[in-house]
């Protein structure tokens, strides 16, 4: 991938914008623009023809706006896209949309350099993803009882249900939008109506319910281990046991968490 472009397709009703995006990016040596579109209908065309790697895609556009460019494109092979939009408050449900991420008017330099980094470590995953299909289709092609063993593990409701959890969240957090890998997470607590997430140092606060951030998080990784906290299995470096039942985590950045007694069946996860 470092030796390859990133073939890049931008959409935007607003000629100026239009131009000032395609000049900005002319700066990055790993950037192909192999176009232009300049409404949703003519974008999905295009998109279809040139089968871009990235789109860099307007949201508020005339006729079918950027959100319904992504839905006309469900079923198909579709790119990775990053809004760029003046209007910040599309910044959730452009996620939702599932966009790598998502720019504010006028475009900063910093920022987009920000985002193609981001684009460069998706296109690498998507790319290994391809590669790892390909050897699944080739060892089911081996034997009748590869077959069969492949078709059992795809079968397996919990390597379903494991899907349903994304490897990237996107939070609202004060006026900005916080994109984290699941990875990154170390603990959640809560704070009144307030969810206080921690990851690499920092402290990250939310509007949401406990109920539904853990309804995101991949069950198999993150563990609720009090009525109002929630632990990211594979940051726990020890279990110390309390005599009331009850037991205190360590975490590896040192941090200190109480497993409560209504939960130590979750011990067993850390053993």
């Amino acid at each position: 991938m470092s030796d390859e472009k990133i073939r890049v397709l931008l959409v935007d009703d607003e000629p100026l914008a239009l131009r000032g995006l395609k000049l900005r990016l002319e700066k990055f040596p790993e950037v192909e623009i192999i176009g232009q579109s300049t409404n949703g209908r003519e974008a999905v065309k295009d998109i279809k023809a040139l089968s871009p790697d990235l789109v860099f895609l307007d949201i508020q556009m005339p006729g079918l706006d950027g959100f319904g460019v992504v839905r006309a494109l469900i079923g198909a092979p579709a790119p990775l896209f990053i809004f760029v939009t003046a209007y910040d408050k599309y910044a959730i449900e452009a996620f939702e949309a599932n966009a790598l991420d998502y720019i504010v008017k006028p475009v900063e330099e910093e920022r987009l350099s920000d985002a193609l980094h981001r684009a460069r470590e998706a296109i690498k995953n998507k790319v290994a993803a391809s590669r790892e299909s390909k050897l699944i289709e080739m060892l089911a092609s081996l034997s009748d009882d590869d077959r069969d063993r492949i078709k059992e593990l795809i079968s397996d409701p919990a390597w379903t249900e494991k899907q349903r959890y994304s490897e990237r969240l996107s939070f609202k957090d004060g006026s900005k939008v916080v994109v984290l890998m699941a990875d990154e997470i170390e603990w959640i607590d809560a704070a009144g109506d307030y969810m206080c997430i921690h990851a690499g140092g920092k402290t990250h606060i939310i509007r949401e319910t406990m109920k539904a951030l853990q309804a995101r998080l991949d069950p198999a990784r993150f563990q609720r281990i009090h009525r109002s906290a929630i632990v990211n299995i594979s940051k726990v470096k020890e279990l110390h046991p309390h005599s009331n039942g009850e037991y205190f985590i360590i975490l590896e950045n040192g941090a200190e968490l109480k497993l409560s007694r209504s939960y130590k069946e979750v011990v067993a996860r850390f053993l």
